[in-house]
C-alpha cells in the first residue's frame, strides 16, 4: 500500500495570536517550526481519537477525522462552528449540548474559566474580547460569568482552569456507542506552547453503567452544584447559561 505524501498545511502567514518565538519578524513560521506543526498534524490524523489543535483564542487550526465525526450532526451556525472556534462552539452554539453532555457544568463553566484566564494573560486579544462582549450583551450569560463562574471556581479550585486529565461526558453520533465519557488531554508545553498552540485530544471510552433505580445516587462531587440555600447554580435559558440563586424557602412553607 502506497502512502500519500504529507501535505504542508501550515504554510503562509501565522495568525497574530499564534505568533511565538519561532515566528519570524514578517509573521511567518520558519521552516523548522512549520515542519514541527505539520508533524503534529500528521500524528493527530493517525489517531482514531478526536483531536484538535487550537491557538490562544481557541481558533481551530487543525482537527482530525475523528473530531469531525464526533460533531458531524451539529447544525450550521454563523459564528460558533466546532471547526472554527471551540470556545465559541461550547458557549454559543445551541446544539453543543447534543454532543457535549452535562453541558453547563462539564463544558461551559470550564471554558468560561479558560476565557477568564486567557483574558488575564492577554486582555487585548481581539477574538477573546469579542467573545467577552457577546457574553456581556446577554444578561443571563453575563450574570453567569460574573457571579456563577467565581462561585464555581472557588468550589473546584485550580482544576477549574487546568482541565488536562478531566473526565467528561459526551454523546457520540455513532449508534455503536452508548453512553460515552472522555478524558481530556491538553498539551501546550514546550515548542507547541512557544508557537502559541495547544493540542486537545478526547480519549473516548464507554461510560460506566448508570445506577439502577433502587440504588442510591453517590454523593455529589466537589464541582457539582449541590443546590444548598444561597448557592449559585448554573442552568440554561434562551440557549445560553443563566444564574439561579437557591434561596432558603420561607419558614412554614
Amino acid at each position: 500500500m502506497v502512502k500519500e505524501p504529507l501535505v504542508n498545511r501550515s504554510t503562509g502567514p501565522v495568525p497574530e495570536n499564534v505568533r511565538g518565538t519561532a515566528a519570524t519578524a514578517t509573521g511567518q513560521w520558519d521552516a523548522e517550526a512549520r515542519a514541527y506543526v505539520d508533524d503534529h498534524m500528521a500524528m493527530m490524523d493517525a489517531t482514531d481519537l478526536p483531536s484538535f489543535l487550537v491557538d490562544r483564542s481557541w481558533n481551530v487550526v487543525h482537527a482530525n477525522t475523528a473530531y469531525d465525526t464526533l460533531f458531524k450532526a451539529v447544525g450550521p451556525h454563523p459564528t460558533a462552528m466546532p471547526r472554527d472556534n471551540f470556545l465559541r462552539f461550547v458557549l454559543f452554539h445551541p446544539h453543543a449540548g447534543s454532543v457535549l453532555a452535562q453541558h453547563e457544568t462539564s463544558w461551559c463553566l470550564p471554558m468560561l474559566a479558560q476565557l477568564s484566564a486567557a483574558l488575564e494573560r492577554d486582555p487585548h486579544d481581539p477574538e477573546l474580547r469579542a467573545v467577552r462582549r457577546e457574553i456581556a450583551d446577554d444578561p443571563l450569560m453575563s450574570a453567569a460569568y460574573q457571579q456563577g463562574l467565581p462561585h464555581w471556581m472557588r468550589m473546584v479550585g485550580p482544576a477549574a482552569v487546568d482541565h488536562d486529565g478531566a473526565v467528561r461526558a459526551v454523546r457520540h453520533p455513532d449508534p455503536g456507542w452508548d453512553a460515552v465519557e472522555c478524558r481530556v488531554l491538553d498539551e501546550s508545553s514546550g515548542t507547541l506552547g512557544e508557537l502559541g498552540l495547544r493540542r486537545v485530544t478526547l480519549v473516548l471510552r464507554r461510560a460506566p453503567a448508570a445506577p439502577r433505580a433502587h440504588e442510591p445516587r453517590s454523593a455529589p462531587r466537589a464541582h457539582e452544584p449541590k443546590g444548598a440555600p444561597g448557592d449559585a447554580v448554573i442552568t440554561r435559558s434562551r440557549g445560553h447559561l443563566s444564574l439561579v440563586r437557591t434561596d432558603p424557602a420561607p419558614a412554614g412553607s
